[in-house]
């Protein structure tokens, strides 16, 4: 049976970490090892982490440098043939991990693939569907490829490949390493199926507007190592191209966002 790895990272978030490990805990793939990592949570979330000690994996209570380090420090004790990682606050959908075992192992020439997610609000209310584009480099610098995280596993080898993540990057570290990943040759793949549940909170990187400056900044450094260059005014008119792209190529996509609106910056209730 190919062993799955799944890393959750949490830090302060006893108001949805019991769900994330439930829905872990709950998938109908038997060989799967779940790993936890909290740097130093306060608000009582190793006390949920704990009731469930016995039926995780691994627990890890150590300080780290961030979101990228912690789920660094969780897959060098993984030893699963194929990995995925879940933030506190999402949710794996029913039959997510089996699925994605199967695709990938009747698709040997894929590295990585990814499934959609339904967005939820704090509450857990259904809000949107989100569907994840074909990974290609260059429209991911510009913007026009968005890849859903938790919807997402890949081999171990491809992650070993790329060294890992970006313990520098702070807020997109799992689009880096999409990037990453795609600029070492790996081979991406989407499926039709729903496999997460993205929640969007006050305190989400995806539901704050102070994050934008910081989004903008990682992105165009992100540009630069891979473009050899700044981004220029006329990179701007290239953008709008591709995202205009991404949405003729995504059509369902596109009506979602038009129905029910746009996942960052929108408002969501505590």
């Amino acid at each position: 049976m190919t062993r799955v790895s799944i890393v959750t990272i949490s830090f302060n978030q006893a108001e949805f970490v019991e769900r994330t490990i439930l829905s872990v805990l709950g998938q109908d793939y038997p060989g799967i090892e779940y790993i936890v990592v909290d740097p130093g949570s306060t608000d009582g979330s190793r006390d949920i982490i704990e009731r469930y000690r016995p039926r995780i994996s691994k627990v890890i209570f150590r300080p780290d440098r961030g979101a990228a380090d912690g789920l660094n420090g969780g897959f060098a004790e993984a030893t699963g043939e194929i990995f995925g990682f879940l933030n506190s606050d999402d949710l794996l959908l029913p039959n997510a991990v089996s699925s994605a075992v199967k695709f990938l192992d009747a698709h040997q020439d894929v590295d990585i693939v990814s499934g959609h997610s339904n967005l939820i609000g704090p509450d857990g209310r259904f809000l949107r569907r989100l569907y994840s584009d074909r990974m290609s480099v260059k429209p991911f610098l510009y913007g026009g490829v968005v890849i859903m995280q938790p919807s997402t596993f890949f081999r171990r080898q491809i992650f070993e490949r790329v060294g890992g993540l970006n313990v520098n990057n702070r807020i997109i570290w799992d689009g880096e390493l999409f990037l990453d990943m795609a600029l070492a040759g790996g081979r991406f793949a989407v499926t039709s199926q729903f496999w997460s549940a993205y929640r969007i909170h006050r305190q989400s990187i995806s539901g704050s507007k102070a994050n934008t400056e910081k989004i903008e900044r990682t992105n165009a450094g992100m540009f630069l190592r891979v473009m050899h260059r700044e981004p220029r005014k006329a990179d701007k008119i290239v953008s709008l191209g591709y995202r205009t792209l991404k949405h003729i190529l995504n059509p369902i996509d596109t009506w979602e966002r038009l129905r029910r609106g746009p996942v960052f910056g929108r408002p969501v209730d505590d």
